[in-house]
């Protein structure tokens, strides 16, 4: 691609509220979860729980979409019990009137009915919020991901069902194929989102089993890749350092990778859905790419 034939006008990012987790949370940390999770007693300053706004020719793409903002107003969002205890103990929301999904694309110009697709990295709440406002549109999650939340006590890791599989959404499960782009190594399977390149959805395993990344290149830009939760921190990753919550041995595997490619794609800036210094990253990249 050059300059001329960049099929993305904009990537935008928007807040839909703020979530204060545990700092095992963010990690690193040696504890078991459900250890940490019942004895820390601190929290985080709030982090804002990020949606990616890409217009591309072929449509307005969400990368995830948010946190809904009946969590906070509705007392029966969450379910009861022992589970509704865990819930509590993991995160804290602030959505305001103005910080819900159709508020933040307001402001870029677009209606909730602008949209055309939406990625979700995965399935837990504070990245599925959107769904309600989005049976219009192309909503894509791995099947990796899709099959975890009908495996047993899906509540219990995370996925509230009643508030994923409603009535009336079109759902595209993917299942990442052979990339032809050794550009993209140590990346070999993905899915190109609209077969130009510019869009490429890669496998990133290890918060939840199917979650999913998002590559986006444009020419005479700096590469970014939108992680989910695979960190909530782009320097803890830098590092190799891996947050609390998932599968280790998957999650170093899928930091590996990201550090890996950002070792051979120059100024790739990683944005992740709960770094406080996404906003900042995607408006001033750390190493822009000059014009072709």
């Amino acid at each position: 691609m050059t300059a001329s034939t960049d099929p993305i006008a904009r990537v935008s990012v928007i807040s839909t509220g703020s979530v204060a987790i545990r700092p095992e949370h963010v990690g690193p940390t040696w504890k078991n979860l459900y250890f940490w999770l019942f004895t820390s007693t601190r929290w985080t300053a709030p982090r804002p729980i990020n949606v990616y706004v890409i217009e591309h020719r072929d449509g307005v793409v969400l990368f995830d979409t948010g946190q809904d903002r009946a969590s906070v107003t509705d007392p029966d969002y969450f379910p009861g019990g022992i589970y509704g205890l865990i819930y509590s103990r993991l995160a804290k929301f602030a959505i305001e009137p103005d910080q819900t999904l159709s508020a933040g694309l307001s402001r870029l110009g677009y209606a909730i009915h602008d949209v055309d697709t939406a990625v979700i990295s995965h399935l837990h709440q504070d990245h599925i919020g959107g769904l309600p406002l989005l049976g219009h549109a192309d909503i894509i999650v791995s099947h990796d991901e899709w099959q975890s939340l009908h495996q047993p006590l899906p509540e219990a890791r995370g996925l509230m069902s009643s508030h994923i599989d409603l009535p009336g959404l079109n759902w595209n499960l993917i299942t990442p194929e052979p990339l032809a782009d050794p550009t993209l190594a140590p990346f070999s399977i993905g899915h190109d989102l609209f077969g130009d390149g510019s869009l490429t959805l890669l496998p990133t395993p290890g918060h939840t089993p199917g979650s999913l990344s998002l590559l986006i290149r444009r020419p005479g830009h700096a590469p970014l890749i939108l992680v989910g939760d695979l960190t909530y921190d782009a320097d803890l990753l830098a590092d190799g350092k891996l947050p609390g919550v998932g599968d280790k041995k998957q999650m170093r595997d899928a930091v590996g990778k990201v550090n890996a490619l950002r070792a051979t794609m120059p100024g790739l800036v990683v944005l992740a859905a709960h770094d406080p210094s996404a906003a900042d990253r995607l408006t001033t990249p750390l190493n822009p790419v000059p014009s072709a």
